[in-house]
């Protein structure tokens, strides 16, 4: 057998061994996960149950990267908080809210410091409730991130939102849910363009775009308009189906608990690249009874056409992926589509789903997938598979420029760039951008490379 015939059939090494201590993790904390899910509610504000610093990183992170205002509130644990219980910083707390931005939901995230000490957060909110005789919904996830990182929090606020606000009252309607992972606003906004597509309307939960990627304003609003409304994430279980983006999503998924309710769901993977957006437009084409817009077979001729354009600068050629667990194994089918290899994929999420969802690729497509992981492990991976590229957030860019490799930023975060919110990832139209990003990438790491230079291809 060849050497080339040997590694084409070589098992996917799993990489899950932790060492003693985690350098620069590639993950975030859950908190962050589960404000940004409230952030795509219509007139919704998140507190965090915790310490003041916990909301003070996470508004000043989320800032960095969507460069626009994003208010997290705090019940502001103290001393004696981690002693006696933080239910009168709780109560507080939601007076404050309630009073300074008149909010139609509130969600309540707990961190590491309220669940370490066991504060029963449902029964508090339900004294409160008690108490106060006020009907605002609150909603509560349990976010720890000594258990699960920023992607588990935000699946499990939208978890959250479902369970508590989505209810199977009332007549079936015309529309499609669609639960995205964490994407850019301008994914969320061409995923509603390509259902409408169908004619029909769509659910987006979480759907952030109008509210982390909006308009300047002549002055401050606590409040920004978007975001998903309170009626259309009641009428969820009524409607047609739940498409669910999130295939390395970790149980409880919310697509789940709607089919539950009545709303079918199909769980796909994010739509990037030709077979994976053929897969989406084909489950909608199914859910309706519409066929393909003109304009979505004209950008699929487009993409095609980008693909044979540019095949010999990309084919062979090798690429590291790091990065949210969804963006990961959905780039990684995107590069065996166009012929480049995916030498490793690595994850600081903490589950085994994109072991999984990687394994039903062709046989020895990744070399090793690394999940739990972090930039110590993933620069070791650079040594062991000598990429020609890196593809993943800016929070890997000292990493490759120690290492002297390219970096096409994507995902999430992105804060050495102005405008990742404006980053198309998927569908036809982001699948070009992308395409024509990782060739120009490579064209021009091998342009710094080369003694002499070229400049005509």
């Amino acid at each position: 057998m060849s050497c080339a015939a040997a590694k084409e059939t070589a098992p996917m090494v799993h990489s899950s061994a932790k060492p003693d201590a985690t350098v620069n993790p590639c993950t975030l904390c859950a908190p962050l996960g589960a404000a940004l899910a409230t952030a795509g509610v219509r007139g919704a504000i998140p507190l965090l149950h915790g310490a003041q610093g916990c909301a003070t990183y996470i508004r000043r992170y989320l800032i960095s990267h969507f460069r626009e205002p994003m208010d997290v509130a705090s019940s502001s644990f103290g001393e004696a908080q981690t002693v006696f219980g933080g239910e009168d910083n709780l109560g507080r707390a939601l007076d404050n809210v309630l009073a300074q931005y008149h909010p139609e939901l509130v969600t309540v995230a707990t961190t590491c410091l309220a669940e370490t000490i066991g504060d029963d957060v449902p029964l508090l909110l339900n004294r409160y409730r008690t108490r106060t005789g006020n009907a605002l919904p609150l909603v509560h996830a349990a976010t720890p991130s000594y258990k699960d990182g920023h992607v588990e929090g935000f699946h499990a606020m939208v978890y959250a939102l479902v369970k508590g606000l989505a209810c199977n009252q009332g007549a079936p309607s015309r529309a499609v849910n669609l639960l995205p992972p964490l994407v850019s606003p301008a994914d969320l906004r061409h995923l509603r363009e390509i259902v409408a597509g169908f004619d029909v309307a769509a659910i987006v939960l979480p759907d952030y775009a109008d509210r982390l990627d909006g308009v300047i304003l002549d002055r401050y609003r606590a409040l920004p308009d978007g975001g998903t409304r309170l009626v259309d994430i009641a009428s969820m279980p009524r409607a047609l189906a739940s498409i669910d983006l999130t295939l390395t999503g970790r149980a409880p998924r919310a697509s789940k608990l709607l089919a539950e309710r009545g709303a079918p769901a199909r769980v796909l993977g994010l739509p990037i690249g030709v077979r994976a957006t053929d897969v989406m437009i084909e489950s909608l084409s199914e859910l309706t009874g519409a066929g393909r817009p003109a304009w979505l077979v004209g950008e699929r001729g487009r993409l095609l056409d980008a693909y044979a354009d540019g095949h010999k600068y990309v084919f062979g050629a090798s690429v590291g992926l790091y990065g949210d667990p969804e963006f990961v194994a959905a780039l990684a089918g995107f590069l065996l589509e166009i012929g480049a290899r995916p030498v490793f994929c690595a994850t600081g999420a903490r589950n085994r789903a994109l072991p999984e969802a990687l394994a039903s690729l062709p046989a020895g497509s990744v070399d090793e997938v690394l999940d739990d992981t972090d930039f110590e492990s993933i620069g070791a991976a650079c040594e062991r598979h000598k990429p020609d590229l890196l593809m993943g957030s800016s929070k890997g860019y000292r990493l490759a420029h120690a290492l002297g490799i390219p970096l096409l930023r994507v995902g999430f975060p992105i804060h050495d760039r102005l405008g990742a919110g404006r980053i198309l990832h998927v569908g036809y139209r982001g699948t070009t951008r992308l395409f024509d990003e990782l060739v120009n990438a490579l064209l021009q790491g091998r342009q710094d490379a080369s003694p002499v230079g070229f400049s005509y291809l």
